[in-house]
């Protein structure tokens, strides 16, 4: 999908630890309702590269604007995890 990655070649390598959200996978993106100053954006999963432009759009804005613009993501936020409604996709193998 980016054709300039099939030109990167490995030069090293790191181990470290793998963000994984246990409750549904998905990224938990705004503010935590019970903190005011906390911001999120985190829990990606494994998904961090393929969503990090948009996440870091819509986390820029809400720390700009107050509100996403560019793109609704609402529904990653904290409140589904308090609300029991995980996220789940479907075509994920």
């Amino acid at each position: 999908r980016v054709p300039a990655f099939g030109d990167l070649k490995l030069k090293t390598a790191w181990a470290g630890f793998y963000e994984y959200n246990t409750f549904d996978q998905n990224a938990i993106i705004g503010q935590h309702p019970d903190i005011p100053n906390l911001m999120l954006c985190n829990g990606f999963s494994g998904h961090g590269l393929q969503q990090s432009p948009a996440a870091g759009r819509a986390i820029a804005e809400l720390l700009t604007e107050k509100r996403f613009q560019t793109i609704d993501l609402s529904r990653f936020s904290f409140d589904r995890i308090l609300a029991n409604q995980p996220i789940f996709e479907h075509g994920i193998v």
